[in-house]
């Protein structure tokens, strides 16, 4: 009987592992794909072990905690959440100051918006009224002609040129223009321009003796004051 090596029996038990990394399959001719279950294979045959996942070593790791206890939590959470509610709706002060100061802003642009509206429009009625008076002072000499043609009778009633005048005088009074300044009214030197004194003993007051040139004005916006005669108290 022969004497056999220890060593040749161990080498007999034990295979040599090899790591095929090839990514061409001999068997298949096929290209692998990374993390195949080949490769797996190849890898827990290297590793001699099957390790556990670690999602599973992880939750062994963690504290358990009873039904009971779990309901008590959960309880507390509801009680201090409650309490919390409770305060918010008995403390409302910073919620009113914000809505005051919202409020109070506001009002001020609305107050401010309503002015500048007013203003707005007051300006708009005078610059109207501006243009008016200017267009309507170039018409004025017009004007002052039919009278002069109609004191002197060039106006015949129903002729062509009254019946221009008429219109004439009719589109100046739509646009608001209007003429003072008569014969025997009260004399106001804020309103009429006194081109002669005339002392007269039957008046007891300034009058107007004649009216050399009618006034005209759009509300209270002067456009030319009226020139006039006037009659004074005889001393």
């Amino acid at each position: 009987m022969s004497d056999q090596n220890p060593n040749d029996n161990q080498n007999e038990r034990e295979e040599p592992i090899v790591n095929d990394k090839r990514r061409i399959d001999p068997e298949t001719g096929k290209v692998r794909e990374e993390g195949s279950a080949a490769d797996a294979e190849v890898g827990s045959d290297a590793s001699g072990t099957d390790s556990a996942p670690a999602g599973d070593q992880a939750a062994e790791d963690l504290p358990t905690i009873s039904e009971d206890d779990l309901n008590s939590l959960l309880e507390e959470a509801m009680q201090a959440s409650t309490a919390s509610d409770s305060q918010g709706d008995t403390d409302p002060e910073p919620a009113n100051e914000e809505e005051h100061s919202y409020l109070t802003d506001l009002k001020r642009v609305q107050a401010e918006y309503a002015n500048f509206r007013r203003r707005t429009e007051r300006e708009k009625e005078e610059l109207a009224a501006l243009s008016t008076a200017k267009a309507a002072k170039q018409l004025l000499p017009v004007l002052d002609d039919l009278d002069r043609a109609d004191a002197a009778g060039d106006l015949p009633e129903g002729s062509s040129l009254q019946v221009i005048a008429s219109k004439l005088r009719a589109a100046i009074e739509r646009l608001g223009v209007e003429r003072y300044g008569a014969k025997g009214e009260p004399f106001d030197p804020q309103q009429h321009e006194a081109i002669a004194q005339l002392p007269n003993p039957e008046v007891t007051e300034a009058t107007i003796a004649d009216v050399i040139e009618v006034g005209y004005r759009i509300g209270d916006r002067e456009i030319r004051a009226a020139k006039v005669a006037v009659f004074v108290p005889a001393n």
